[in-house]
């Protein structure tokens, strides 16, 4: 028997006697806090001969746990996999309750088989992730934590010896009498650059990590292996041809939406590669590799075929987009012809998921809704003297400054300088990224996307009003003649052919001379960078500069084509909400004396972007 044991684990088989079998995959990743839905615009037939614009509520993780529920009941064999960056994004992360509590609490109405470690799940420290786990241990699924590849030091609370089975390299699970293992990856050198482990806390190559626990799997008989890599989809694709052994690649981190192009079509988004991606290990074997973009708005669903010896055989899937079915054309319900025919569009599609969402889910998200909107009626600054909104430095405009006083649109220091909260929002990136984010050495905030000016006490409502859009923040290592051709570029987009006033760069620790009559690519001169010390100093062109931006102008938008152009290499994408970071800003500063509130104050005039400014001809 010992003899005939050997035998079946030497030719590949997995527990459950080498028979072929079909598993199910079901796996979301960097959900990053979005546990409501959102409104988005589709592009659908509503029976005229083109596309109509179509608003409807997307995503929400009340959809994902009614999506996982219903399609793990069509299929045998199923896993229910999250890769990763569960954690920050909206203000249900750190504003209602306890850091990451919403979160623990709807992914435990999911009960994942496992859940890997990505970057922003050590934002708040390894105290902070232990809190986390803590809480998503609380329910009944203790779902399994994994990553290989994280060392947790001797000083953490994560330490094997102080919380014994938080974090495991791997876990394995039978379906249909077959054994399956899992193995997390975490990204390292993003993890430790720029989110908050522990100092001694490290993180190991990926692919040695990765290949040690599959070999140390298969010297168990164990031949079907998933890999949950929140490492990000052309990462996954480099490190499978390294290894021997995987079977499956269940991705995160680069927020790639995968599938068809009718995914670009309709608006969805504009997709990154097939759904899945097939490709090979080192030894020549299929290896399906996947990824369900972002914010609980994609439940990828993968069908692996596997033949008696554990090999691949055959992958298919979908990445079924949760919507749901309230449409709207122009801000009007559609007429039933047309609700007919965008419900054809809809199941024509292949991908569009019509999804109620779970109404228990819907009841444990309720008590952490009414925490935010408590947290937004909450007081949390006072504003002493006017921080006056300007798009732009110059004479005053119309629409650009209403939502000013009078008296602030007339003051001398707001024409020659610009805005004092858009000022003060590009200097809160900056001091809040010195802080927790890595460091920065620069950072940049458009001028239109900063909305309101602040004056009095201040909510949490108004603060978001601030900076309503919701965007994220990147690093991106620049060079000085980068950041000269960064700022050239902000100008040409407001003073430039067909230019807008929103574009005008309002930068922390850069400041410059502009001059709107000059040509593109002339108009900018004097630049200087606040060093280390507090002097000033001139842009080096040669030199690297930490920049920290919104998602938004990072990639391209208000014409920042500068940005837009700097390699994957070179960026890094922090995964913080905007808002969140002005809070963070506003919860550093000094207390007011009468009202006990951080009080925000203007800036000094010598920490302010535009130290000269000559506007257009004739101005």
């Amino acid at each position: 028997m010992a003899a005939t044991a050997l035998l079946v684990a030497a030719c590949g088989g997995s527990g459950g006697g080498g028979e072929p079998m079909e598993l199910t995959i079901l796996h979301i990743n960097d959900h990053h806090s979005t546990l409501e839905a959102r409104s988005k615009t589709l592009q659908l037939s509503a029976g005229g001969s083109a596309p109509v614009a179509v608003a409807v509520d997307a995503g929400g993780f009340p959809r994902v746990t009614t999506a996982i529920e219903t399609l793990a009941k069509q299929s045998p064999n199923v896993l229910k996999l999250h890769a990763g960056d569960a954690l920050t994004g909206t203000l249900y992360f750190n504003r209602a309750g306890a850091d990451g509590e919403a979160d623990a609490a709807l992914m435990n109405t999911v009960c994942f088989d496992a859940f890997t470690l990505g970057n922003h799940e050590f934002d708040k420290g390894d105290s902070g992730l232990k809190s986390f786990l803590d809480l998503l241990r609380k329910g009944s699924c203790k779902t399994p934590v994994l990553s290989a590849n994280v060392r947790f030091g001797a000083s953490s609370a994560l330490n094997a010896n102080k919380a014994p089975g938080y974090v495991n390299p791997s876990t394995v699970v039978e379906r249909g009498g077959q054994k399956i293992g899992i193995v997390g990856l975490t990204i390292a050198g993003k993890t430790k650059a720029s989110s908050s482990p522990d100092p001694d806390t490290t993180f190991e190559d990926e692919t040695t990590a990765a290949q040690r626990e599959i070999d140390r799997l298969r010297a168990q008989g164990i031949h079907k292996i998933v890999l949950m890599s929140h490492i990000g989809y052309d990462a996954d694709r480099q490190i499978v041809p390294r290894l021997s052994g995987v079977d499956v690649v269940v991705g995160g981190d680069s927020h790639t939406l995968l599938g068809p192009d009718g995914l670009r079509t309709t608006g969805v988004g504009t997709p990154g590669g097939a759904y899945p991606t097939r490709t090979v290990d080192k030894d020549g074997h299929t290896v399906c590799v996947v990824q369900a973009w972002e914010y609980a708005q994609v439940v990828g669903e993968l069908k692996v075929q596997f033949d008696g010896d554990g090999n691949v055989t055959q992958c298919t899937g979908t990445p079924h987009v949760l919507i749901g079915d309230g449409f709207t054309i122009a801000g009007k319900a559609p007429t039933d012809a047309e609700a007919r025919a965008l419900q054809a569009s809809v199941a024509a599609s292949g991908f569009l998921r019509v999804t109620q969402p779970s109404a228990a889910a819907t009841a444990v998200l309720q008590p952490f809704k009414d925490r935010v909107a408590v947290f937004n009626r909450t007081q949390v600054a006072t504003v002493p003297e006017e921080l006056c909104s300007r798009r732009v430095p110059g004479g005053v405009g119309s629409a650009d400054y209403s939502r000013s006083s009078a008296a602030c649109n007339a003051e001398g220091s707001v024409s020659l300088r610009g805005g004092d909260i858009q000022q003060l929002v590009a200097q809160a990136y900056l001091d809040v990224a010195k802080a927790r984010y890595g460091g920065a050495d620069i950072s940049l905030q458009s001028g239109g996307g900063v909305r309101i000016p602040l004056q009095g006490t201040v909510s949490a409502a108004q603060a978001i009003q601030v900076l309503p859009f919701g965007n994220m923040l990147f690093r991106l290592d620049v060079t000085g003649a980068e950041v000269k051709a960064m700022l050239e570029d902000g100008l040409e987009a407001v003073y430039g052919a067909g230019g807008s006033t929103g574009p005008y760069p309002y930068t922390g620790g850069l400041r410059f001379d502009a001059n709107a009559a000059a040509a593109f690519g002339q108009r900018i001169s004097g630049a200087e960078v606040r060093n280390a010390a507090g002097a000033w100093e001139p842009l080096d062109a040669t030199k690297t500069y930490k920049l920290f931006v919104l998602s938004f102008n990072a990639t391209g938008g208000d014409g920042y084509k500068t940005l837009a152009a700097v390699p994957a290499s070179r960026r890094l994408d922090i995964g913080v909400l905007d808002a969140d970071v002005f809070f963070s800003y506003i919860e550093r500063q000094g207390k007011d004396a009468a009202s006990g509130l951080p009080a925000l104050r203007r800036l000094p005039h010598e920490l302010y972007s535009t130290k000269t400014f000559k506007g257009p001809a004739g101005q």
